[in-house]
């Protein structure tokens, strides 16, 4: 998936569901935070306004630290 950055804010642990919170952009796209729902146990993902995006507080995170699930979800999501 070309140009696609994951980020966390590793200041907070900001989780939800017991896994971290995530926010994705591709290029120069719109910017989207996936959280975990505990029922039905799914990630949800949300759109999120750039004015509300923390970017000072997140940091790039590798594609690996991204739960299987999640990672599986966003190249639906993602995909051309």
């Amino acid at each position: 998936m070309n140009g696609l950055k994951i980020f966390v804010d590793e200041s907070l642990s900001e989780t939800e569901g017991g896994f971290q919170v995530f926010y994705s952009r591709r290029s120069d796209g719109p910017i989207y935070r996936w959280s975990y729902e505990h029922l039905p146990m799914q990630w949800r993902v949300s759109r999120v306004h750039a004015s509300d995006f923390p970017s000072r507080n997140l940091c790039l995170s590798k594609w690996k630290r991204v739960p299987d699930l999640l990672q599986k979800t966003m190249t639906e999501h993602y995909q051309e």
